[in-house]
């Protein structure tokens, strides 16, 4: 596995401080670490339309709307948070998560900007994920 660093060299694995040979989510199951990564997805995908939903002339309009969309982006940070941490309590998480995420995919369905439109498909894409995680 190759992976790229900050600074753009590849390196095929990350060395820990103590000498052992670690590479990032290979304690993870597959289901978890899609839903990790499904999670940050929304995370950025709600930020972003918050910050259009967001505009002064549409406060009033999307109130509602943006209320879910911090929700949303917040339990997801949660939610990838726990599982880069093997947290016990990952999974119950992800589960109230996959809720919260079709929530948001609702409230965001409702208006018709691309960014909402596709805000709402990686919502669900997230809830399904989580699904999957909490279940496996």
């Amino acid at each position: 596995m190759e992976i790229s660093t900050r600074d753009g060299q590849k390196k095929s694995e990350i060395t820990a401080n103590l000498g052992d040979t670690f590479i990032m989510g290979s304690q993870l199951n597959t289901y978890l670490q899609e839903c990790l990564e499904a999670c940050n997805r929304c995370v950025q995908a709600c930020n972003e339309c918050f910050d259009v939903c967001c505009q002064p002339s549409q406060q009033e309009e999307f109130a509602n709307c943006q209320k879910i969309l911090r929700d949303c982006a917040d339990i997801c940070a949660l939610v990838s948070q726990l599982i880069a941490r093997n947290s016990v309590n990952a999974k119950l998480i992800a589960s109230f998560c996959a809720n919260i995420c079709d929530a948001c995919a609702k409230a965001c369905e409702k208006c018709q900007d691309d960014c909402c439109q596709k805000c709402a498909e990686i919502c669900r894409q997230c809830a399904d994920a989580c699904r999957e995680a909490c279940c496996c």
